[in-house]
């Protein structure tokens, strides 16, 4: 199969996926109980107004014409109106979404950093005390919860040391952005937008806002690196190329990184793209521990509020990012390893 018609085929797989997930989230939010129309009224309630606000909302209409017109909207980038607010869910989404995606970011670079770093540390040094220590670090690490790391942060950095703030993404005014060949750019992420801003100040308060959630996120996901690299590495260093290699006298160095390295990480992209996109889906803790207003923030107003329709969007857009990450990582794992396309 070419790389062309693996990608074809990869995508159109992708559509049924999204449409199962959308249906199963469908179905899930209406078997819980409570009525939303409920909470635009207080402890009393009048029988025709809330047939009226049922009418309004669409709740008096059958399941499959509700399950129709959202699928419509769907198709159309219209998650339905929020019960709490009355306003649209997608604009609301999209909104918190940047501050989301710039921790995921920050957090994958440290997850990424220190996982693959340790990794290849222990296995270079396969069996001695130093791999013993770092493969006991990623256990201990990835069994703290991320709240609970966070909050061991904040006490320590924030509260002790007054090094770092505690929580949110910026003690001033929300950065602008600014214009860059006459065109106007503010992209919701605040380092981005303080950069284009030209406000340097402002970006170091962004950086110094992003360092504690980002560590205590990226280093609970180090630890899968540390694992997922470590195993690689010591797979790959056994083939047979590699005993070649050494064989004729090459460094050791060049032997780990340029041998073992550029393709023990292949598997390790995978599990790269997957845990990004596991990151913009499962931030819900580090964003209610910093008080990071992202989506993880959002969704748990909405559960709050049991506005099940932001819930169903929020969940539907997480399901969408998901499914295409995993779709650019399988693309980019077929063009690396073109194995895989047969």
């Amino acid at each position: 199969m070419s790389l062309k018609s693996y990608i074809i085929t990869r995508a159109l797989l992708t559509i049924p996926m999204i449409l199962l997930l959308a249906t199963i989230v469908f179905l899930i939010v209406r078997v819980l109980p409570g009525d939303p129309a409920l909470l635009h009224f207080g402890k009393t309630v009048n029988p025709a107004a809330l047939a009226e606000v049922r009418h309004a909302l669409g709740l008096d209409l059958p399941v499959y014409t509700q399950y129709f017109n959202y699928l419509t909207g769907l198709f159309q980038g219209n998650l339905g109106i929020a019960f709490s607010n009355e306003q649209p869910v997608a604009p609301q989404i999209l909104s918190a979404f940047p501050a989301t995606l710039e921790l995921t970011i920050c957090s994958m670079a440290v997850a990424v950093l220190v996982g693959v770093v340790l990794g290849v540390r222990s296995s270079r040094k396969y069996g001695s005390k130093e791999d013993t220590v770092i493969r006991t670090f990623g256990v201990v690490i990835y069994s703290i919860p991320v709240f609970f790391s966070g909050l061991i942060l904040i006490a320590v950095f924030a509260i002790g040391l007054h090094w770092l703030p505690a929580g949110g993404r910026i003690s001033t005014v929300p950065p602008l952005g600014g214009s860059i060949l006459g065109f106007h750019i503010q992209t919701g992420l605040y380092t981005v937008d303080s950069l284009v801003a030209g406000n340097l100040p402002q970006f170091v308060d962004v950086l110094r806002h992003l360092i504690l959630p980002s560590v205590a996120l990226g280093l609970y996901i180090s630890a899968v690196f540390i694992r997922i690299t470590r195993s690689n590495m010591l797979e790959t260093l056994g083939q047979e190329y590699v005993t070649a290699a050494r064989a004729r006298g090459l460094k050791e160095r060049t032997v780990l990184y340029n041998y073992g390295l550029r393709n023990g990480l292949l598997p390790v992209l995978t599990i790269m793209g997957l845990e990004f996109a596991g990151l913009l889906a499962g931030a819900i803790l580090t964003e209610t521990t910093f008080a990071w207003n992202g989506l993880g923030t959002y969704i748990v107003t909405a559960i709050t509020d049991r506005d099940y329709i932001a819930i169903q969007g929020a969940v539907v857009f997480f399901g969408i990012l998901v499914a295409v990450v995993s779709l650019v990582v399988d693309i980019l794992y077929a063009y690396l390893d073109p194995r895989i396309r047969y």
